[in-house]
């Protein structure tokens, strides 16, 4: 791709770039396909990058590229400074992050520190090696329970279902907390740290931006690894959720010093992190000076639609943060959840909830992330049995369908599948017919669609002076409605009560739906200078 030079996404300069950026999660299997294979690669990013910038996003972060042999779709590691040959080569992620910098778009990566794929170089040893062996060390290898070692270490289930330790044929153990194919790595080995060290040196080095951290409050497991203990209400393990003891262990922390040291020595360096903590104090320890840049807050990715909700992930963000040098990050949807689309109700009503949503986003003070498709407005896709990838679907026992119906592959153009995102109509999770008004070409043509409004609040948040500040004060809004004012006159008013609500005082600067009269509709949100 030749960059236009008409075409420069915005405020990326400074090395707190990131502080009110806007982040573009690409979900590389999904997003784009280059090569023609059904399955999206750097080539299919390249080709894209016209569409990130007029869409108005400041940075990229792409999931896991890296050689893997794909048990959970890249996630399991095998070689971390290099390319999956799906995906392309060094090559194409060199001139993907040339051109990604020549129109003004930051790069950031996914690290995936808690462990490797089986088939990592390191894993293999280890599995050559004998118990107590220093190839072994690097993971977290365990004799048995029982007379005969027959029994796992401890109780932990794995997060993606069944038990989280295998038998390896000399008897001992070794544990996974997510697949067999993903063994957990042993951070207190200093080996293992300063081969992360090394990873994320060769990125830096080739001129990223920052890192996603995958999984960034697991790092550090509990001294003993005792037994989880079950649930006062259920009875069952606590599993993955903020209770559960084998993640946030303190020892993290020293984890994430030494990966913020290594950032402070590349200038405008970022790392963010995947930490599920419910607990705001416990979140806040993450971003004290010496640690991350930004920690997802995942509580607006888990509110249903209530004003309640809402505004207490609102408020419980914002006090997370408040005693640390970071801002907000604000997140609506992932690779891992379903898509706020259809959280909230899906169809007519959930696209209309998510447009309100997504100025209520993009109003917040702080850093946001887009998950790609959020700007077409995508919904989650029913598939049947036999096309889910997931692990967890297998490890379930097929009790829990996974996360494929929030993975499926943007629509680009035309009416038929693949819709532009590849040449072949078998994509590799297969998108559903009628998608033709959904695509990036249809709604690129329509003044009123989902992908016209994330470039209007994207092209405002990005120029407008109403947005500066890192703070926002409530203001009163009519039963069943939020209403906050940011420092420089921005003013959001959200309305879930079901009626139609007066409008404030103010130049309407943009709103999720029509606005007539002096009222803003049910469902829908607004953005006012007053």
């Amino acid at each position: 791709m030749t960059p236009d030079p008409s075409l420069t996404a915005a405020r990326t300069t400074g090395p707190d770039w990131w502080r009110d950026a806007v982040f573009y999660q690409v979900y590389i299997r999904s997003f784009a396909d280059g090569n023609g294979d059904g399955v999206g690669d750097l080539a299919g990013i390249r080709e894209r990058l016209p569409h990130l910038v007029q869409l108005g996003v400041d940075a990229l972060w792409i999931t896991p590229f890296y050689p893997s042999p794909m048990a959970d779709h890249g996630y399991d590691v095998a070689d971390p400074r290099d390319v999956e040959p799906t995906f392309g080569d060094l090559a194409e992620f060199d001139a993907l992050l040339a051109e990604a910098h020549a129109v003004g778009l930051r790069v950031t990566v996914d690290l995936v520190p808690n462990h490797t794929s089986h088939l990592h170089v390191w894993f293999r040893a280890a599995l050559a090696a004998a118990p107590g062996s220093p190839e072994r060390a690097r993971y977290v290898f365990r004799d048995g329970r029982g007379p005969d070692g027959d029994e796992p270490p401890n109780n932990w289930p794995s997060v993606f279902g069944g038990p989280s330790w295998t038998r390896v044929p000399d008897g001992q153990w070794y544990l996974h907390l997510f697949a067999p194919e993903q063994p957990d790595l042993d951070f207190t080995n200093p080996e293992v740290l300063a081969d992360l060290e090394t990873t994320m040196r060769f990125w830096l080095d080739r001129g990223v931006d920052g890192f996603r951290i995958d999984v960034a409050h697991g790092m550090a497991k509990p001294a003993g690894l005792p037994d989880m203990q079950p649930m006062e209400d259920t009875g069952l393990l606590d599993d993955h959720g903020p209770g559960d003891h084998r993640f946030d262990d303190d020892g993290v922390h020293d984890v994430h010093r030494h990966i913020r040291t290594v950032l402070d020595a590349h200038p405008g360096a970022m790392a963010v992190g995947e930490v599920w903590v419910s607990d705001d104090d416990r979140l806040a320890r993450y971003l004290r000076p010496d640690e991350l840049q930004l920690a997802f807050n995942f509580k607006l990715l888990t509110s249903d639609w209530s004003v309640e909700e809402l505004r207490d992930a609102v408020v419980h963000s914002l006090a997370t943060v408040a005693g640390t040098p970071a801002p907000a990050c604000w997140v609506l949807s992932n690779h891992d959840r379903p898509r706020h689309v259809t959280r909230y109700g899906g169809g007519e009503l959930g696209t209309r909830r998510a447009r309100a949503a997504a100025l209520l986003q993009l109003a917040l003070p702080g850093a946001a992330y887009v998950y790609n498709g959020d700007e077409l407005g995508m919904p989650d896709v029913d598939l049947p049995d036999e096309a889910l990838q997931d692990p967890i679907w297998e490890r379930s026992g097929h009790a829990e369908r996974g996360r494929d119906a929030c993975r499926i592959p943007v629509p680009w153009s035309g009416t038929e599948p693949s819709y532009g995102f590849s040449t072949r109509a078998d994509t590799w999770l297969p998108m559903p017919p009628g998608w033709g008004p959904l695509t990036a070409e249809a709604q690129a043509a329509d003044p009123g669609s989902m992908l016209s409004l994330y470039r209007s609040a994207l092209a405002l948040r990005r120029t407008s002076p109403v947005f500066a500040g890192e703070s926002l004060a409530w203001l009163p809004a009519p039963e069943g409605c939020l209403a906050f004012r940011r420092p420089g006159g921005l003013v959001c008013l959200l309305n879930l009560s079901g009626d139609d609500v007066p409008l404030p005082e103010g130049e309407v600067l943009l709103a999720s739906a029509e606005v007539g009269a002096g009222v803003l509709p049910t469902d829908a949100a607004v953005w006012l200078h007053a």
